[in-house]
């Protein structure tokens, strides 16, 4: 018998709003565009290269997709953590397979607010999926200011 484990652990920003779309069986999915990135030092030039990785990040889970509808805008720092899952579609009128790689969360999975969002002086509890509150912190363990953001790119 085989073993294998599928997780992933995500910390980066939102590129964009949560978008929520209605399914035909009634259901919700929300969808997330996480944005991480790394420095290193090109051998070639010996100069700092930046380098932007964008995940996309879905999931089914009504409380969860509720608390994201009210919380997740464009730039807030979010820890995700959740399982691959490539999906693979025809698209009318195209021979060959679309496919797609997700970060799915699941129950037992979850998503919480590493930040405080823009414009509030209260410093809130991020919402985590499990239903608890987590102080908002930084990823250092310090609380972070309401304008820390202000100069995020995206």
């Amino acid at each position: 018998m085989a073993f294998g484990m599928n997780r992933v652990e995500l910390i980066g920003r939102l590129g964009a709003d949560v978008t929520v779309n209605h399914l035909a069986s009634g259901g919700r999915v929300a969808n997330l565009s996480i944005a991480t990135d790394e420095s290193f030092i090109s051998r070639q030039t010996g100069e700092k290269v930046d380098r932007t990785e964008w995940h996309r990040v879905v999931t089914f889970q009504d409380g969860l997709i509720d608390m994201l509808e009210r919380h997740a805008k464009k730039g807030r720092l979010v820890h995700a953590e959740g399982k691959l899952q490539t999906r693979r579609w025809k698209k009318d009128g195209e021979d060959s397979d679309r496919f797609a790689t997700e970060i799915l969360v699941v129950p037992g999975h979850r998503i919480q607010f590493l930040d405080v969002p823009n414009g509030n002086g209260a410093k809130p509890a991020a919402q985590a999926a499990g239903g608890g509150a987590v102080p908002a912190q930084t990823a250092n363990g310090g609380a972070q200011d309401s304008d820390s953001t202000a100069d995020i790119p995206f």
